[in-house]
């Protein structure tokens, strides 16, 4: 059942060229220009689908050199997002808009909350090195699960972003199913 080194080489060269550029279109989005806004979805694609679904899938490959690059790719991923959260945040204050007024802001301040426990938990109690209780069964079962179901959950807040941005059906087919199909390798 484990993936070969060339399936994970092709399917991190699939999902990072995929979150930069689907991150860099959606950038775009409305006005087919980069303004302040851009770095907002631009992060947000490239942290939580390019890092943080590139260290599930480095993790999937087991083994202690995988499971460090799993937690730098995933700390890479959420501050990638805190930078995309700042970027909105920001941008609200400046415009003088309500913040987190919409389903999709507050997925996504759920989700930059949410990984905070996860992080934290992995780098103090699961780290292989230094991990103060890296061989207990519960807490990584809890840390793979509940990490999980934030991703997908970030990327499900990604996708409805996107649809605040266009309802452009080939820009919503090009965002949204390579990110159904990426979710049975990375997140299950």
């Amino acid at each position: 059942n484990k993936m070969s080194l060339t399936m994970y080489r092709m399917l991190v060269a699939f999902i990072l060229t995929f979150a930069f550029g689907a991150g860099y279109a959606i950038a775009l989005q409305p006005t087919n220009s980069w303004r302040f806004f851009s770095y907002h979805p631009f992060l947000m694609m490239v942290g939580f689908v390019g890092m943080m679904g590139t260290g599930a899938l480095t993790k999937k490959l087991g083994g202690y050199e995988n499971t460090k690059l799993h937690g730098i790719l995933s700390s890479l991923g959420y501050m990638f997002a805190l930078g995309g959260f700042y970027v909105i945040y920001t941008n609200k204050n400046i415009l003088g808009k309500p913040h987190f007024a919409t389903s999709h802001g507050i997925c996504g301040l759920v989700v930059i909350v949410g990984c905070f426990f996860p992080w934290i938990a992995g780098a103090l109690f699961l780290h292989p090195d230094f991990g103060i209780d890296k061989s207990n069964k519960l807490y990584r079962l809890a840390h793979k699960w509940f990490s999980r179901l934030l991703i997908l959950l970030a990327w499900f807040s990604c996708f409805a972003g996107l649809t605040k941005l266009t309802m452009e059906p080939i820009m919503l087919l090009g965002v949204g199913l390579p990110m159904m199909a990426l979710v049975p390798y990375t997140l299950m």
